[in-house]
């Protein structure tokens, strides 16, 4: 039931990495320090940027702290995965065809995302952000 691999329009094998996980916090600052503090990572953040992008030390996963939005509880499961790619609309379109709905393209500071569920409601995202 696997359904992979996904092609692009060109031909071109298309199995995305999980580049990054998004935390939402109200604790922004916090988070940063204890992630670098206790785990090595770098605090990353463009100019105008709503994201803190904590790095890693060496290889590995990403973390980007976004502000939590209203009607979210602090300590509820807060987790985006996050699957780099460069061409988002045709990963969607692709996803689409194997049964994975996929919302509309977002941009954002340069990026191009969209979101959908996996079966146990958990928010996964692929984006061209880090791809």
């Amino acid at each position: 039931m696997n359904g992979w691999p996904f092609f692009d329009q060109g031909d071109h094998e298309i199995s995305p990495p999980l580049s990054s996980l998004v935390l939402y916090t109200s604790r922004i600052d916090e988070m940063a320090a204890f992630y670098t503090h206790h785990f090595g990572y770098a605090v990353h953040i463009e100019e105008g940027d709503r994201i803190v992008e904590l790095r890693p030390p060496g290889p590995g996963v990403t973390l980007l702290l976004r502000q939590m939005g209203k009607g979210r509880k602090q300590g509820q499961t807060l987790v985006k995965l996050v699957f780099a790619i460069q061409h988002v609309a045709a990963f969607c379109d692709m996803a689409r065809a194997k049964g994975l709905e996929f919302g509309p393209l977002h941009t954002a500071d340069g990026y191009v995302f969209a979101n959908a569920k996996d079966p146990a409601g958990n928010s996964v995202s692929v984006s061209g952000r880090l791809a």
